[in-house]
């Protein structure tokens, strides 16, 4: 997604924007640009592509200024050109960059040509800037003007407005889109993340839902969404915040699975409506694109691979759309028939797995309608080369054992099939409304999973003396047993195996005793009657069993088998929300086995290769 950067200093602040720009590129944008306030009043430079590529103008044509912002862009209305990129300007009196969705631009540009506004792009953004510039004819103050104006604008919003009429502060407002405010001495500035100030200062304080914040040199003054001053709190970071530090962890594993939380928060921000996922996050002709679809095929490989089995599920149950997943290894090697209307969908952590990559590329001679790329690092190949992207924002991933860009994944195909349904008519009544709402519960849902660490700590002592496990799941929980019976191999080098629960007649249940635990999710849905039957076949055979359990599916303990109660969520989230036991218990199962947690024998991070 979008990168925003802002500062007002004593001293020329070009160079820290363009810092700040840099330390965002892994966020994924196709432009950049910035505008200051020089001697000479607004003063902009806009470049396509990289960061570099701005640098660069900079560099042949200096700007010089004490106040600026600066934006890096992915599209979502207009294509990447400059003149669609940010800063946008109102004449040459009001500047503004902007991260979300404006849903109502359309509405408010007409409004606002018919006032005597002329439009020089084909973005949203441009709405938000002329209606400032608009308001501060009655309404002199910056921060005034920007309360009235987001009054008008529906969608989500991080937002960053300088104006030559009070050279002395920055105004900014969030709704949806994350803005974090970086405090120095005698400077402040304003970024979309916290790793955009680093350079500059350990001190943050950040807006939350609804906020204005007015950022001058020596003050800031924030306002809650009622309109009443208020006063957030001021965070000190130390080196040890950067992503590529444990902190407090023993192995990037924990760490990671303990940022789940925030990090599907990221994934969600500023893709959401009031009861509704927004479009335009898939890109600027997602809403064309997906009213045709008809089939979705996708492609991914390992952990990836199971994000997209859970996606079928989804596509086929809420949005009515058949769905095809395969290993990516298999489907570049083999005759596909494509059926009509295809959308292909490529999943993958790195954007660069050889495999996935080379689907997409023999995709595109398959007569496929179009692509999607679900991706956690936009300046990656698949991103480049697909014809719309969903970025995870999980952040960097160290442990070669996925877990965080996982669950992002997950969130990110969900968004998918509530926008495909949406857009093709597909879904029952209520239904996108009502995920939507589960959708904004999920990162407090997933903190109270983390909550059972230490009880899946001490249930992990089952397993130090074992060597096979097997892993049972019913629908949707199929893959995600498979996902659990994974992480168990790549960590802790355990034999692990997973099968939807109703095969374990057809086979699997002759390796049953008591020196095969059998790991189970359970949650409360239609077919927990049936995965209880299965588990007393189980239990018929002498195995041990460990079932992760919805707390009001009436399950407990008993000889041979332990029940560890999981938060009740809607059926739809749950895979989600049970992928986080299985990690944990497969991280506290390598820690007793001895292994290398974060770099498991003969495993890279991303397979750049066949």
């Amino acid at each position: 997604m979008c990168g925003i950067v802002g500062a007002v200093a004593e001293r020329n602040i070009t160079a820290i924007l363009i810092e700040g720009l840099k330390r965002l590129e892994y966020r994924g944008y196709d432009s950049a640009g910035l505008a200051v306030l020089s001697e000479q009043g607004l003063e902009r430079r806009r470049r396509i592509g990289k960061v570099s590529e701005l640098q660069a103008a900079v560099a042949a044509d200096p700007l010089l200024g004490k106040l600026g912002i600066a934006h890096t862009r992915w599209a979502t209305h207009g294509a990447p050109t400059e003149e669609n990129a940010h800063p946008h300007f109102s004449g040459h009196d009001v500047a503004v960059v902007h991260n979300g969705i404006i849903e109502n631009h359309e509405e408010l540009r007409d409004e606002l040509k018919g006032l005597g506004y002329a439009f020089a792009s084909q973005t949203d953004t441009e709405v938000i800037v002329h209606l400032i510039h608009h308001l501060l004819k009655t309404t002199p103050d910056l921060t005034a003007a920007l309360k009235a104006a987001v009054k008008r604008l529906h969608g989500a919003y991080g937002l960053a407005v300088i104006s030559t009429s009070q050279p002395d502060r920055l105004v900014a407002a969030r709704s949806g889109s994350p803005l974090v405010i970086g405090l120095g001495l005698g400077e402040n500035f304003l970024a979309s993340d916290q790793l955009a100030l680093r350079q500059v200062t350990d001190r943050f304080m950040y807006l939350e839902e609804g906020d204005i914040a007015e950022i001058r040199r020596d003050q800031v003054l924030v306002w809650d969404q009622a309109g009443e001053p208020v006063q957030r709190e001021t965070v000190q970071h130390s080196e040890g915040a950067e992503a590529a530090d444990k902190g407090v962890y023993r192995h990037f594993m924990l760490k990671e699975i303990h940022e789940q939380p925030a990090v599907v928060q990221r994934t969600l921000e500023g893709r959401l409506g009031k009861d509704h996922v927004m479009v335009q996050a898939f890109g600027p002709q997602a809403a064309e694109l997906f009213a045709k679809v008809r089939n979705v095929q996708i492609v991914a490989c390992g952990t990836s691979y199971h994000a997209g089995m859970v996606a079928r599920y989804w596509l086929e149950s809420l949005a009515g759309i058949p769905c095809q997943v395969e290993v990516a290894s298999e489907f570049r090697y083999r005759k596909v028939a494509v059926q009509p209307d295809t959308l292909l969908v490529s999943i993958s952590q790195s954007g660069e797995t050889a495999d996935t990559l080379a689907a997409l590329r023999n995709a595109k001679e398959l007569g496929f309608l179009g692509s999607l790329a679900i991706c956690n690092v936009g300046i990656s190949s698949l991103v480049r080369e697909s014809d719309l992207t969903l970025l995870t924002l999980a952040g960097p991933e160290i442990g070669v054992a996925s877990t965080k860009a996982f669950t992002t994944q997950l969130v990110s195909l969900m968004l998918l099939t509530l926008a495909l349904g949406q857009v093709r008519g597909s879904l029952a009544a209520g239904v996108e409304a009502e995920l939507v709402e589960e959708l904004r519960r999920l990162p407090a849902r997933l903190g109270e999973a983390l909550a059972m660490d230490h009880v899946v700590e001490k249930t992990a002592e089952l397993f130090a003396d074992k060597h096979h496990t097997l892993f049972l799941g019913r629908g949707a929980q199929y893959p995600v047993a498979m996902e659990g019976a994974l992480k168990l191999k790549e960590i802790s080098y355990i034999h692990a195996e997973a099968y939807p629960a109703g095969e374990l007649k057809h086979g699997p249940l002759a390796l049953v005793d008591g020196d095969m635990p059998v790991v189970t999710v359970a949650p409360n849905n239609e077919l927990l009657e049936k995965l209880k039957s299965n588990l007393q076949e189980v239990r018929a055979r002498g195995g041990q069993l460990v079932v992760f359990a919805d707390e009001q599916a009436g399950m407990s303990n008993g000889e041979g088998t332990h029940v560890i109660k999981v938060p009740h969520i809607a059926d739809a989230l749950a895979p989600i929300l049970y992928t986080i036991p299985l990690q944990l218990l497969s991280y506290y199962v390598a820690v007793l086995k001895g292994t290398d947690v974060d770099q498991p024998r003969n495993l890279a991070k991303s397979v750049t290769v066949e």
